[in-house]
């Protein structure tokens, strides 16, 4: 078994001159920040911050990706020496202490990071797997059925899969993608239109568990189907499971799909449930028009469905152009600010050629370098979030997903000749399809 073909290494900098620069002074400084720790471990990080001290969405594993891309773009500087000791904390982490399975905030996580970052920071031998434990330990959880967990990215099935998905083609991995898709297809929800996943009122937070009192089926990549589509189209792609992933691949976008609505800011609620009308969305990865249509695009490369490119391409340039003041943006984070919206258009620019998105794209980077404040928060990038007292604020926030390591990572994507195979975890790395499978 073989993992997915993959594209010549054709990655861009799509910044030039003084944009560049600044882009990469401002990764430069973060990294600075992150190892005062008066500038970091003193601040007042918001809750949505303080996740698994090891992971890769809020913690360590996060750092150790940030400062591996730093060093590629300035070797040299020691800052592959903080990734290294970034990674190897993160390890003993979860060595030591019971940890969740979670990608975002898990173990999985950490050993997704680790595995990104062998060739790179780690000295390991050729003969030593430092993951054959979080191997075993995700076949056991995926043996069970039927499937009571979460089935999202940031803690569920489709989270499992990023991490299996680049363990390929070892034989454990195989196993465990295997299993995934046995447990999404026993989750799975039939609709008139396709397949979908539903999330249970109690899955859900404050708000959103208000609003959506009997649950619903999620429309963003973070806890919803655009992800799973992004999973199955590369776990077929692979030729794993590939007949039941296929079908559940098709079922899913036909379903995501048949949800378009006509006339408004977006074209994709957050989520859809029976008797609650949801009419708009934000502009963003996590949820809204972008994310999908980056997740949607590496489902069409993956799949060679050129169908399913030209929607995705539709919705890009619908998000591309619509006005900045509905597409509810306040700070710079991956997320759902302007870095993940620089991030997500320069990744399907790089992916097509499209001027639109590369328009795009610089204008979102931009946005990023404005909201830059030498001296404040890490690097002088502030997020806002709720605060300690639950109220929203700019805070400090170091993270990947909502903070500055996520924004230093976008920078240096925007500026740097090195593809950024960390946005793994967003879903969002196209892959070209074999040409005897196009269609």
């Amino acid at each position: 078994m073989s993992s997915s073909p993959q594209p010549p290494r054709t990655w861009r900098p799509l910044l030039a001159g003084e944009e560049q620069a600044r882009a990469v002074e401002s990764a430069v400084a973060i990294a600075r920040d992150l190892a005062d720790p008066s500038a970091v471990l003193g601040a007042a990080v918001p809750p949505r911050a303080r996740g698994f001290r090891a992971s890769a969405a809020s913690g360590l594993a996060g750092e150790a990706l940030f400062h591996a891309q730093l060093e590629r773009c300035r070797p040299g500087e020691g800052f592959g020496e903080r990734g290294l000791e970034c990674i190897e904390k993160a390890i003993a982490t979860i060595a030591s202490a019971e940890t969740v399975p979670d990608l975002y905030i898990g173990f999985t996580g950490v050993a997704w990071a680790v595995e990104l970052l062998r060739e790179s920071l780690l000295d390991v031998a050729d003969d030593e797997d430092p993951n054959h434990e979080i191997d075993d330990a995700l076949r056991r959880l995926l043996g069970h059925s039927p499937w009571r967990r979460p089935y999202d990215l940031t803690s569920g099935l489709v989270g499992f899969a990023v991490y299996a998905l680049r363990r390929l083609p070892r034989p454990a991995a195989t196993e465990c993608l295997e299993l995934l898709v046995d447990r999404l297809a026993e989750v799975a929800v039939e609709r008139p239109e396709g397949l979908s996943w539903f999330t249970a009122a109690d899955e859900l937070a404050g708000e959103t568990r208000d609003f959506f009192s009997e649950g619903n089926e999620n429309l963003g990549v973070a806890h919803g189907v655009p992800g799973v589509i992004a999973v199955l189209a590369r776990i077929e792609a692979a030729g794993v499971a590939a007949a039941k992933a296929g079908a559940l691949l098709r079922g899913a976008v036909g379903w995501l799909l048949a949800q378009k609505m006509t006339g408004g800011d977006s074209i994709f609620p957050t989520a859809v449930a029976p008797n609650v009308e949801v009419k708009y969305s934000r502009a963003a990865w996590c949820y809204g028009d972008p994310g999908v249509a980056a997740t949607l695009l590496v489902a069409a490369r993956a799949a060679a469905d050129a169908s399913w490119e030209s929607e995705a391409l539709a919705f890009a340039h619908h998000s591309a152009r619509r006005p900045e003041d509905t597409m509810g943006v306040r700070d710079a984070c991956l997320c759902h600010g302007a870095a993940g919206l620089a991030h997500l258009f320069n990744r399907m620019y790089q992916a097509t050629g499209d001027g639109v998105l590369r328009e795009a794209a610089l204008r979102w980077y931009r946005h990023v370098l404005e909201q830059r404040r030498p001296g404040v928060g890490v690097g002088g990038f502030l997020g806002w979030g709720a605060a300690d007292a639950g109220e929203l604020a700019w805070n400090p926030d170091p993270s990947l997903l909502t903070g500055a390591v996520g924004i230093g990572l976008a920078l240096l994507a925007g500026a740097c000749p090195d593809e950024p195979c960390w946005d793994e975890l967003l879903l969002v790395s196209p892959i070209a399809p074999p040409p005897a499978r196009r269609r």
